[in-house]
């Protein structure tokens, strides 16, 4: 049981520190898994290929953001359509916030492909704070785009065989 709110802990560290970053405009580089990046380590602000590949996956990020994924295809025609609830946001936040937990704990990327990653984990995880109604200059329906944005950077730069794209919007 200590063990487990270890980990919760980290990860709400973790999430606050992100979130802190991206609100605040700056880069999210700070995280809490076993690398050794130092302060200075000149983390990207963009994203970008990898010297014009895209960049590697692991399993254990493959599998979180193939959940992601799934967890935010299903309600967007009431999200398009402007008529999913707060619950429904919720939940989808929920979901989210427990992918983003799993590849924190998992993470064995490189140096590089971790910073670029976090790039994209911090708009996910700023959707998902505006998903649960935590932030006030972003409604739920704007955190659900966040995401989808950051989904479709995912695929844009990072190598996923098998990663269906987000069905267009009906």
């Amino acid at each position: 049981m200590h063990s487990f709110f270890n980990k919760a802990i980290r990860l709400v560290a973790t999430t606050g520190i992100v979130l802190s970053l991206t609100v605040a405009g700056k880069v999210a580089t700070a995280h809490d898994h076993d690398h050794d990046h130092g302060a200075s380590s000149g983390a990207p602000s963009v994203l970008a290929l990898n010297q014009g590949r895209k960049w590697p996956t692991d399993a254990s990020l493959r599998q979180s953001m193939g959940h992601i994924r799934d967890a935010m295809e299903e309600p967007m025609p009431a999200i398009y359509a402007g008529k999913a609830d707060s619950t429904q946001f919720e939940i989808r936040a929920k979901r989210v916030n427990e992918q983003i937990a799993f590849m924190v704990q998992n993470c064995k990327l490189d140096k590089e492909t971790d910073a670029m990653l976090h790039l994209v984990l911090a708009e996910i995880i700023a959707g998902a704070e505006a998903m649960e109604g935590k932030i006030k200059d972003l409604d739920r329906r704007g955190g659900a785009a966040k995401v989808m944005h950051a989904l479709e950077n995912y695929d844009r730069y990072f190598d996923h065989p098998g990663w269906r794209p987000m069905k267009s919007r009906q």
